[in-house]
This record gives C-alpha cells, structure tokens and sequence, in this order.
C-alpha cells in the first residue's frame, strides 16, 4: 500500500479560517489576531477575563527515549487531541513552537505527522509568528547594553570577566560556541571571550514560557543575573535598564499562537525550550488559556520522559500551579526493538525477543511516572511493520507494571485511530485519580536537588562536581536562591550522560560539568557530559534538501 507523505497530507486539507477555530472554544474574532487566515494570536485582554472559569482536565504527552527508528510524540499529542473530540469531548492542543536549528539540521519539522498534524506546516517550522524572532531580539538587546554600559564607563562596576549573559542565534552553528568580541581597538570596546546558544536555550525563552503576564515577565526580566562586580555581587538586567524595552519587544510573542489540526480542531502552538538544554515545555499562558476554555488539554514535554516530563513535572508545574491529571507515554515497537540491541536496518523483521529485551527502558519512565502520583496509560504508536507478537509482548509488559497499553493508529487514520486511546484516557482522567507532587520539596538544597532527579530518575549511583560547582551552589543559596528547582542539561538519548547507552542502564555515575543560574526563569541549570548549548550541524544537514519547487511550495522540511 503507497501512502502519502507528511507533506502532501497537509496540502491537501480542508483549512477553516482561523476565526471558525477560535469560536470552538468561545474566542469572539475580535479577540483573535490574525496572522494570515489560519492564524492568530488571542489577546491579553481576552486571557485575563477567563481567570475566574474552572480549568479543564491536563493530559501530559511524553515518550520513551528517543531513538533512530523514532516515537511519534507531538503525533500521538494531535491524534490523541483530536481522538478525545471525535468521541464528544471538548478538547485542545498544546505543542512548543519549532526550532530553525533543527528544522535545517537533523530532525526535520515539529508539527506531527500522517492524518495527526497540525497545520499550517511550512509556516509553524520555519517563522511561524515571529517569536523567535522577538525572543532572539530581546536577548541580543540585553547583551549589546551590556557591552555598551562597559564601555560608556562602566558605572556598575562590572567585572568583564565575569560577564556570564552569552549571545543567542536560532541556528545551529558549532562555530559560535565560543567567540571573541569586541576586537579592533578601543573605538569597538574591550575585547573578552564570550559565546552563543541557540535560542531554545535562552533564559529569555524559558521566561517567557514560564511568565503568566506581561508584567509578570517584565519583573522575571529585570531579574537575570548578566554579570558580577569584583566583589562577586550580582548586576541584573534592570541594573542594564534594559527590562522595559525587552518587554516591548516581547510584547506579541508573549500571546498565544492559535491554529488547527487536519481535523479542524483547535492547537496552541507557543513557546519552544528543548527539553535536553532547557525545560522542554510550550509556555505557561498557552496551556493555562486552553485549560480555561477546553475541558481536556492535551500537551507534550520534549524528549524522553526523563527529561521533558521530569521537568514539567518539577519545573512547570511547580511555577503555574498546574497538576496532570493522567500522563500518556508514547513507545513503539521500533524503539524496543533498538534498545534490545537490533540495528535500525533490521526493524522491519519481526523479533518479539528484542522487543522484550527493550522493554526495561519503558518501564523505568514509568515507574518514573508513576512516582509523581499520576496515572500512567501507555500509547503504542502503531507502525505497518509491527506483528501482533511484538504487540503483545509490549501489552504483556506493561500490564505487569501496572499500567496498560493502548495500540493507537492516528498517524495512519487520524482521529478514528486514536479512539480507544481517548476513551481510556478521558476515563482516566476525569476519575480523579491523581495525587500530582514533584519529587523533591522547595527547601531542599540545589546538589541536593540535583541527586534527588541523577539517582531516582536516572538511577545514577553517584553524581560527581568538583569543588568549583559545590562552591558555586552554596553561593547562591546565600543569595537567596536556595529554593529553586533544578533544569537538568543532559542528553536526550539515555538515562546516563552516555547516548549511546540505551535501555535502562544502572550503576553509572552523572557528572556535572557547569551549572548556571537563571535568576529570571527561576531555575538552576546543571550541564551533564558533554551536553552543548548551542548544536552543531550534521554532516549532511538537512538544509541540503530544502528548496523550494516549480509551483512555488517548500520542499525538503519533512
């Protein structure tokens, strides 16, 4: 059987204005601003006047570990969005937005995939609405007044050397890890080493994810710690003056992104931290509006459980007082498969034993899961190459954990193959079974806190940091910061530093490399391995394949 490309499903579908979308959930046209027909951003005033309604049911989406043969993550989201409103429930999406550097490197799009997508695809994987662009800008603002504050005399008495706020560019580029500015003599400033992250990366991002207002993220960015004095006091960016106008610049993009699935269901697509170098969630006022005006909201975390739902879990949540009512993990056979040791070249044959060889790996995320007190349902992904026998073996699996596994077809039929997984979720979750707490309280200390995720999520024996680290967290916790959570940096490939451990590995150690403090996103960062904040291309990027055709479409994003 020939099917279509991602691609091809989506120019074909039947789009409605965008105002049609908006009037699902009761948003007046007057309150949606267009971006085009078949997208808009919701207003602020609107938001604010739905602070008072009750909040709909929050279905967390994460996965196993990602591997080669891929998940389907922000697929089973859509289709699973979409499943809950063909079987008469009034349910909305909420997915990040996507990364150029991605885009043009390895991974391709991020709007889903098959009949369980979400569209406009060109416009949501390359400038969308602009706000990465906003976010990038309001970063780079900062880290010129900063050097223009320098250099007019340097009244705070910054320690150049101790200038930690970094540039940002959403692309991945190695080359601008680590850089030199300011050279070409006076007239061009003192030079000093400095780098770039790509924008995911931002503080800025995650501020702006995590802010539930402008003024709230006015105050979140006057509060970015961007350099110290010789004396090792803080300089903040409202030192700089330089948080008002940020704001300005952030002003739209801190409004939500409305647009549709193929099935003309409502999706907020905001937002966009990876979930390996930053908090992996989409923002904060998307999916508090959505949980006003829907009454289940479907949202993912990025990467594998470990990581992205660790973190929305202990990050997120924590901040927005939001709690999930059931979590989905998404696996498939293809992943077990991989992780029992079998090569990606060979996934298409049938091999029920290495599919219970892979199995460990997700049953760790969810006894992971289940030790946040939510109700975990497995979706395994269907794919046209899985055999009933390695089916079973998966269903076999997580039914001795406890759990159960709900074979969802959305990719292949949409809304129609998602139903079972939707009836059993809504059941789940309007039963009221959750008993949602993070995994470690507010007056823990910062290694602590560290530990307390290396060894009960990862299942690390030991975690290593030099004095430097140890010294550096106890700094901060005098200054008050003692209370924050941590935003683990480490790869999305394994549950150890280590990507090229897969399955469930124990007796390893995690080592901190660096951390950093992200005053106004209200996190501590810790840098595992060799983890980079700012990727680099592959050796044949995907950038390669782009183009645009004959009749004037994209071609190549996915």
């Amino acid at each position: 059987m020939a099917y279509k490309t991602d691609i091809e499903i989506a120019r074909e579908a039947n789009k409605k204005p965008i105002y049609e979308i908006g009037a699902k959930l009761g948003i007046p046209i007057e309150h949606l601003l267009p971006y085009d027909h078949d997208k808009a951003k919701v207003t602020a005033e609107f938001i604010d006047q739905q602070k008072d309604k009750a909040d709909g049911k929050l279905i967390l989406v994460t996965a196993v570990n990602p591997t080669p043969a891929g998940e389907g993550k922000t697929t089973t989201t859509v289709g699973l969005g979409d499943g809950l409103n063909a079987i008469g429930k009034k349910a909305a999406i909420c997915i990040r937005e996507a990364s150029l550097g991605p885009c043009f490197g390895m991974k391709g799009g991020a709007a889903g995939g098959g009949f369980a997508q979400v569209i406009p695809m060109e416009d949501m994987n390359l400038h969308f609405t602009g706000d990465f662009h906003a976010i990038t800008s309001a970063h780079n603002l900062l880290s010129a007044m900063i050097d223009n504050h320098i250099y007019w005399g340097n009244k705070l008495e910054i320690d150049q050397r101790r200038v930690t706020w970094r540039r940002v560019i959403d692309m991945n580029d190695r080359a601008l890890r680590d850089v030199v500015t300011s050279l070409g003599g006076v007239s061009n400033g003192a030079p000093r080493q400095t780098g770039f992250d790509i924008t995911v990366a931002s503080e800025v991002m995650a501020i702006l994810c995590l802010s539930k207002n402008l003024a709230n993220l006015e105050t979140r960015l006057g509060d970015i710690i961007v350099a110290y004095r010789r004396d090792k006091s803080p300089v903040y960016a409202r030192d700089i003056k330089a948080d008002s106008a940020m704001a300005v610049l952030l002003q739209q993009a801190m409004l939500p992104n409305l647009v549709q699935t193929l099935e003309n269901n409502p999706a907020f697509v905001h937002g966009g931290p990876f979930a390996n170098i930053a908090h992996g969630c989409n923002s904060v006022v998307a999916t508090t509006t959505a949980l006003k005006l829907a009454d289940y909201v479907v949202t993912e975390a990025g990467f594998g459980a470990d990581l992205g739902a660790e973190k929305f879990m202990n990050i997120k949540c924590r901040k927005a007082g939001l709690a999930p009512s059931v979590v989905v993990l998404v696996a498939t056979v293809r992943a077990m498969k991989m992780n029992g040791g079998v090569a990606k070249k060979d996934l298409g044959s049938e091999n029920v034993d290495a599919v219970i060889s892979g199995c460990p790996n997700l049953g760790r995320h969810i006894e992971n899961l289940t030790s946040f007190g939510v109700p975990v349902v497995v979706a395994i992904n269907h794919f046209v190459s899985d055999t009933d026998a390695e089916i079973s073996a998966i269903k076999e699996f997580v039914s001795a954990q406890g759990s159960q596994a709900i074979v969802s077809k959305h990719w292949e039929f949409g809304s129609q193959g998602a139903k079972e997984l939707a009836t059993r979720v809504a059941e789940i979750a309007d039963a009221e079974l959750s008993n949602f707490a993070p995994i470690y309280p507010d007056d823990m200390g910062l290694f602590e806190k560290i530990e307390t995720i290396s060894k009960r999520i990862y299942r690390a024996d030991d975690v290593l940091a030099d004095k430097k680290i140890h010294d550096q967290l106890r700094q901060w916790e005098e200054q008050g910061y003692a209370k924050l959570p941590i935003c683990m940096a480490k790869t999305q490939y394994s549950f150890t530093s280590d990507p090229s451990l897969r399955g469930a590995p124990d007796n390893h150690t995690i080592s901190i490399r660096e951390v950093r403090l992200a005053a106004g996103a209200g996190f501590v960062i810790a840098i595992c391995g060799d983890i980079m904040t700012m990727p680099g291309l592959p050796s044949v990027p995907s950038a390669e394949a782009i183009h645009i055709n004959a009749a004037g479409q994209i071609d190549g994003l996915f």
